[in-house]
């Protein structure tokens, strides 16, 4: 087997065994148990996560969701505010005090997911993010729950975040 097969099957394995991983996505389910509303923001491959979570937490846990995934939305908000705004503008659009905002960055650096996640904690909105690569990124010190997989690993981050998510939806209808 390849040498990403072991590295996947460790890492997971790792994170799976974390007692702060497992008290946060407790502590997340919560949070989503509770929100009348969820907004879902990524880039690339964590947008993809959004896109498909806004429809699962929506059908199978019955929740008012959005997310920033719509091209024509994007490319409007990005010409009109620029790529570092467009997200926040879009927050301030449409976010609620109260709302629950989940903000995927596996980096945990990016400008745009920042700048929005500030302006929903800004507007009194609750906050969940999952991130990765490095333990003391941006991103982990603005949320009320905070998930990092510190792998320098798109694919591992990514999934690892994917997973977390359906294990708190599940948590929510099942």
């Amino acid at each position: 087997m390849s040498k990403h097969w072991s590295q996947y099957q460790n890492e997971f394995a790792t994170h799976f065994a974390s007692e702060e991983v497992k008290k946060a996505a407790e502590k997340g389910t919560e949070m989503l148990k509770n929100a009348d509303r969820v907004f879902f923001i990524g880039n690339g491959g964590s947008n993809s996560i959004c896109s498909h979570m806004m429809e699962d937490y929506m059908k199978m846990a019955r929740k008012h969701t959005m997310s920033f995934t719509d091209a024509a939305m994007i490319t409007c908000y990005a010409n009109d505010y620029g790529w570092e705004k467009a997200m926040e503008e879009w927050i301030i659009a449409q976010f609620l005090p109260g709302d629950l905002l989940v903000s995927i960055s596996s980096s945990g650096e990016s400008k745009n997911i920042l700048n929005a996640t500030r302006k929903a904690k800004e507007m009194k909105g609750k906050i969940i993010t999952l991130s990765g690569f490095s333990k003391d990124n941006s991103l982990s010190k603005l949320g009320d729950v905070n998930i990092v997989i510190p792998v320098k690993s798109f694919g591992i981050v990514e999934n690892f975040h994917s997973m977390l998510l359906h294990i708190m939806l599940d948590d929510l209808h099942l």
